[in-house]
């Protein structure tokens, strides 16, 4: 189902972000193509040459950095992509996506594109509960986008609640559901 997919994996700052190096790991034994965007926050939780190395793919960062090819990078990768899933998705991407905001590449790729978007949310159980974090999903399911919700448990901040990102399986499956759907 996965087999020749191009997926754009999109991470963000949160603690969750170490999770991706499941998520690609998954994602190529199904034999799907994965190329990261990495937001300037994710990289203070994970790295860009894990990333690349299990990815086997340049990892995206920056805007305004010189290109390889002479593609607007943004708009070339929202072509290329078959889904664009974003795991973990952080309130700030979610709040920003919500509002149309294109300030960093993965947001720019995101308003870019006219393929699926899958947002997998991960945060405190606090700012996932908040009115606007909630009005926000809301907002991006009328647009459209799908979500997999966060699970239930110990967070990284010491309380339990919802908020951890969903499981890695769990994010495959609505992958491949989502995808199988297009035909």
């Amino acid at each position: 189902m996965l087999k020749n997919k191009n997926i754009v994996l999109g991470i963000t700052g949160s603690i969750a972000a170490y999770k991706a190096c499941e998520l690609i790991r998954a994602f190529a034994k199904k034999g799907a193509n994965v190329e990261c965007i990495a937001t300037k926050s994710a990289l203070e939780f994970i790295t860009e040459t894990t990333l690349r190395t299990l990815s086997k793919n340049a990892v995206h960062c920056e805007m305004f950095k010189t290109p390889e090819t002479c593609d607007v990078e943004h708009i070339s990768l929202s072509d290329k992509a078959d889904i664009i899933l974003i795991a973990p998705a952080t309130a700030d991407t979610i709040s920003r996506l919500a509002h149309g905001a294109a300030n960093d590449l993965l947001t720019s790729t995101v308003l870019a594109t006219t393929k699926k978007v899958l947002i997998c949310p991960a945060m405190n159980a606090n700012m996932w509960a908040h009115k606007a974090t909630q009005k926000n999903v809301e907002t991006l399911k009328s647009y459209g986008y799908f979500f997999v919700m966060p699970g239930n448990g110990e967070l990284a901040c010491g309380i339990s609640g919802a908020g951890r990102l969903a499981d890695i399986q769990t994010i495959v499956d609505a992958t491949e559901k989502i995808l199988s759907n297009e035909k």
